[in-house]
C-alpha cells in the first residue's frame, strides 16, 4: 500500500512563520527571493538562528546548513561579500572561499563519517542557483542506499534528523576540530 502522506510535524512551525512574514510584508511577493546569504553574513548575532556552523570574519565567509536539503547534513559555503560568479571575486577572495570548502569538509567527515560528498556550484539561474546574485557551494553528504524508493516512487526526500540536531552535531566538529567561530 503506498502513502502519499509524509509526516514532517515541524515544517508547520516553519510555515506559520512564512505565513507571519508574507502577513507583515504585505503579500507572498514581498518575502520570496532576496538574498538570504548576505542578510545571514549582515547578522552574526543570529548564527544560532541561522544555523550558521562556522564563520570566519578574516576570510570573510561562512558555512551553514540548508535549510531545504539534498540530504541530512548538506551545507552551504559562501563568502560573505555577494558576487554573482567565481570570477568576480579577486584571486585572495576566491582562496578564501576555497579554504572555507575546505573547512566544510573537514566538518562533515568530523561530524557525519558520509560515504562520499556531492560538492557542487550553481553559477547563474540558467544553471539553477537559487540565489543567483550571491555565490555558493553545496556539499551534499551521501551513503549508499541514501535515495530510495520514497524519492523514486513517492517523488519525496525522507530527512531523518532535525536540523537543530545536525547544526549541533556540526557545532560539536568545530569545536573538536579548534575552529573559532
Amino acid at each position: 500500500m503506498l502513502h502519499d502522506a509524509l509526516w514532517a510535524p515541524w515544517r508547520l512551525t516553519y510555515l506559520a512563520e512564512l505565513k507571519r512574514k508574507a502577513d507583515a510584508a504585505g503579500g507572498w511577493d514581498a518575502i520570496s527571493g532576496g538574498n538570504f546569504i548576505a542578510h545571514y553574513w549582515q547578522h552574526p548575532e543570529a548564527d544560532d538562528a541561522n544555523m550558521v556552523v562556522y564563520r570566519d570574519q578574516k576570510a570573510g565567509g561562512f558555512i551553514f546548513l540548508n535549510r531545504y536539503p539534498y540530504a541530512n547534513g548538506h551545507l552551504l559555503v559562501a563568502l560573505g561579500e555577494a558576487r554573482p560568479t567565481l570570477l568576480d571575486y579577486s584571486s585572495a577572495q576566491r582562496t578564501a572561499f576555497w579554504n572555507l570548502v575546505d573547512v566544510g569538509f573537514q566538518l562533515m567527515q568530523r561530524a557525519l563519517s558520509p560515504q562520499g560528498v556531492n560538492m557542487g556550484i550553481n553559477e547563474g539561474r540558467a544553471a539553477g542557483a537559487g540565489v543567483p546574485e550571491h555565490l555558493h557551494a553545496h556539499l551534499v553528504p551521501r551513503w549508499s542506499g541514501d535515495t530510495n524508493f520514497m524519492t523514486v516512487t513517492g517523488n519525496v526526500r525522507v530527512i531523518p534528523s532535525a536540523l537543530e540536531s545536525m547544526w549541533q552535531l556540526y557545532r560539536d566538529a568545530t569545536r573538536s576540530l579548534n575552529l573559532s567561530k
